[in-house]
């Protein structure tokens, strides 16, 4: 099983951010920073979904041409789920358990599956790095996309859970206030 650096990413963020999470007090992780932001509980539970869709997503993508994928409403889900009430320690439990999953199938898929090009997809839509639709895409840039996500949402919650995610299309960060698509 080959080793890829953002597996190994994604595997060692999340073991590091799982138990700083779990020494966070539960007052705490329900506490919003202001009313229209989400708690750290809530943000935690977006990155469950999110694990939980681009689950489904990278293995689809083995036996598929193309990248396409639904996306989901991802404020209606939070709430539905009511993560801002759900016991802390069983979401971060279920988060990082969900991840390292991930980081597994990440290790497993092969190369050529990985790296070919896919001139079919919708990431225009769905990632939270954008790549217009005109522009082929490869699932190695998905899943190098998720972990980005996946550390912007973290260092939401506190700087200190993740490194700055690496963006990697053109180098360069989003301009202060833009819009950053999620996933």
């Amino acid at each position: 099983m080959p080793t890829r650096d953002f597996a190994q990413d994604l595997r060692s963020t999340a073991e590091r951010a799982r138990a700083t999470l779990q020494e966070m007090p539960p007052e705490r992780a329900a506490r919003k920073p202001a009313p229209e932001k989400w708690s750290p509980a809530q943000i935690v539970g977006h990155l469950i979904d999110s694990a939980s869709n681009n689950h489904g997503r990278f293995v689809r993508a083995h036996f598929v041409p193309d990248l396409r994928f639904d996306g989901y409403e991802q404020e209606l889900w939070v709430a539905a789920q009511e993560y801002a009430t759900a016991p802390w320690p069983e979401i971060v439990t279920l988060w990082a358990t969900l991840n390292l999953h991930l980081a597994r199938i990440m290790e497993s898929v092969p190369d050529d599956v990985l790296k070919r090009p896919r001139p079919d997809h919708n990431l225009d839509r769905l990632a939270w790095e954008a790549v217009p639709a005109a522009e082929p895409v490869t699932l190695e840039y998905f899943m190098r996309d998720y972990v980005g996500h996946l550390k912007h949402h973290l260092r939401q919650i506190d700087p200190t859970l993740a490194e700055a995610p690496a963006l990697q299309r053109r180098g360069k960060p989003h301009p202060p206030g833009a819009a950053v698509p999620t996933i």
